[in-house]
C-alpha cells in the first residue's frame, strides 16, 4: 500500500486512492451549506439500502460538535481526559476520538477507519479528490462548483433546465430514485472494471 506523510502519532497515513479502492464506490455530495446535502444523503442511503447495497457514510462538520450525551459514562470518560473512548453494545458501537491539538483527520484516515462497504457516501469534504455529485438549488443562486472541480461528475438541481450548457451530467434533485440509479450504475461499472 502506498502511503502519505506520517501522522502526528508517527504512523503512515493511508493514501486516499488506496482507501477508495478498499470500498466498492466512494462518491461525494458537494454543495454550499443549506443546499440540502443531508436531506439528499438520507434519501440516497434509504434508496441504496432498499436495493441491497451495503452503505457507509462519512460526514464533515465545519464546527465543533459533540455526538456524545453529557452525563453518560462515555462522556464522563472523555471529560476526565481520555483521548479515545470506544462504546459497544449488541446493537452498535462507536469510537469517540478527541483531535486535541492535531489536525483534523483526513478523508483517507476516515475511509480507512470504516469497514469496507459497497458504497460510501461522503457528505462535505468538497475539496477532496473523490468523484462528486454537486447539489445546486437555483433559488439560492450560489456559484457552480463544477466549474472549478473536474471531479464533479454530475449535478443534481431542483431546476435542471436552467443549468449551463457546460454542466456535467444533470439529474433532478427532486427525483432521488434517479440519483440512486446513477450511483448504482456507476458502482456496477467500477466493479466490472475492477474485476477485469
Amino acid at each position: 500500500m502506498s502511503t502519505n506523510p506520517r501522522n502526528r502519532a508517527g504512523h503512515d497515513q493511508p493514501c486516499l486512492d488506496d482507501m477508495i479502492q478498499r470500498h466498492g464506490s466512494v462518491i461525494g455530495l458537494a454543495a454550499f451549506s443549506g443546499s440540502g446535502k443531508t436531506t439528499l444523503a438520507e434519501k440516497l442511503i434509504a434508496g441504496l439500502v432498499s436495493r441491497g447495497m451495503d452503505v457507509a457514510t462519512v460526514k464533515h462538520a465545519h464546527h465543533a460538535f459533540d455526538a456524545d450525551t453529557p452525563g453518560k459514562d462515555s462522556y464522563r470518560h472523555r471529560a476526565a481526559g481520555a483521548r479515545q473512548v470506544a462504546v459497544s453494545s449488541p446493537a452498535r458501537s462507536v469510537l469517540f476520538t478527541e483531535n486535541l491539538s492535531g489536525p483534523e483527520r483526513s478523508l483517507a484516515d476516515l475511509l480507512a477507519a470504516i469497514a469496507p462497504a459497497d458504497i460510501v457516501i461522503v457528505e462535505g469534504f468538497k475539496k477532496s479528490s473523490i468523484p462528486k455529485i454537486e447539489i445546486h438549488r437555483a433559488e439560492l443562486a450560489h456559484p457552480y462548483l463544477f466549474s472549478d472541480d473536474p471531479l464533479i461528475i454530475a449535478i443534481a438541481s431542483n431546476d435542471p433546465a436552467s443549468l449551463p450548457a457546460d454542466a456535467p451530467f444533470s439529474m433532478d434533485l427532486d427525483q432521488p430514485d434517479s440519483i440512486v440509479d446513477f450511483i448504482i450504475q456507476r458502482h456496477h461499472q467500477q466493479s466490472g472494471a475492477a474485476a477485469s
